[in-house]
């Protein structure tokens, strides 16, 4: 029997790309959000109480990676893009029903409005649902990943100085953190890790309303070189 579902809401992401978001939640402290909640859930009644909570879980839809054929099996990009696991024992975005789950701070709360920080979330996210982050039921000292038993590594970022006085003149006027946002992404390297570029090779992704551009100038280590307003 089919079921269809409604979204209660939508995320105003800093994340206006897939690329380099962190494929985590929580990774990034620094990237935030505000999911807009839509009638009837708009309404204080629908977050009365919310306010004594630090963190919520979001179900969400990939809305960007629906498909209408199941996978089976996927490649995780966090082990290469070489080896393949069942759909079910990763977090991939190739779902069965293109849902998401993520656990993120709750800084704020308003009718209608929920102020969000650590999101892997892409701007405009159809959300499903929110549940209460309950300590002592979800945080389990006995778990266990083997695939993925620790956070990836941080690599160093270094910036370019005209680059980096263009990030703190932006994260200025726009009122957040725009430095550690880019450090914090980057740090996780966003590539797939198969991907061995020329140091030569440029990336670039967009966060708020700037574009980023960076290279690897030699294994292990990033340089940011530009941050500029988007279609400027």
């Amino acid at each position: 029997m089919p079921f269809s579902v409604t979204p209660i809401g939508f995320v105003r992401s800093c994340f206006k790309e897939k690329f380099a978001i962190p494929r985590q939640p929580r990774l990034a402290p620094a990237a935030r959000g505000v999911l807009e909640l839509l009638a009837p859930f708009d309404r204080a009644e629908a977050v009365a109480g919310l306010e004594q909570v630090s963190h919520v879980w979001l179900l969400f839809l990939f809305h960007q990676a629906l498909e209408d054929k199941p996978r089976l099996k996927v490649r995780p990009p966090r082990l290469g893009g070489n080896r393949q696991l069942g759909v079910f024992a990763t977090r991939s975005t190739h779902r069965p029903n293109g849902i998401g789950q993520s656990v993120v701070r709750l800084e704020k709360v308003e009718p209608g409005r929920l102020w969000l920080s650590g999101i892997d979330l892409l701007d405009g996210t159809p959300v499903l649902d929110i549940k209460p982050y309950v300590p002592y039921a979800d945080s389990l000292a006995e778990a266990r990943n083997a695939i993925a038993e620790q956070a990836p590594a941080a690599i160093p970022v270094d910036w370019d100085a005209a680059a980096l006085a263009a990030a703190q003149a932006h994260g200025a006027r726009l009122g957040e953190p725009l430095t550690e946002l880019i450090e914090q992404c980057l740090a996780q390297d966003p590539r797939p890790a198969y991907q061995q570029p020329a140091p030569e090779r440029r990336y670039g992704t967009r966060l708020w309303d700037v574009e980023v551009r960076w290279h690897y100038p030699e294994p292990g280590r990033i340089r940011v070189l530009e941050v500029t307003l988007a279609g400027a």
